[in-house]
């Protein structure tokens, strides 16, 4: 199991997480032609558009998405 940090644009609050079977490849193969597809004008996407897309493509593997964790403090 895997947790990634996904960063798609240049606002950290815009960041989401993944906990998943997957690895960086399958993730960025997946997501990058909805992320250029926005930059180029000609789509929108939030990150639920993204874990949609990665669900579809493996939908028997596990994926997860965090907006954030909680934190710890001892």
């Amino acid at each position: 199991m895997n947790i990634f940090r996904i960063s798609t644009t240049a606002y950290k609050e815009e960041d989401f997480y993944l906990q998943t079977e997957l690895d960086e490849v399958d993730i960025v193969e997946a997501i990058t032609p909805i992320v250029n597809a926005e930059r180029d004008g000609y789509e929108v996407y939030d990150n639920e558009l993204l874990l949609d897309e990665l669900k579809k493509r493996y939908p028997r593997k596990k994926i997860e998405l965090y907006e954030e964790f909680k934190n710890i403090i001892i």
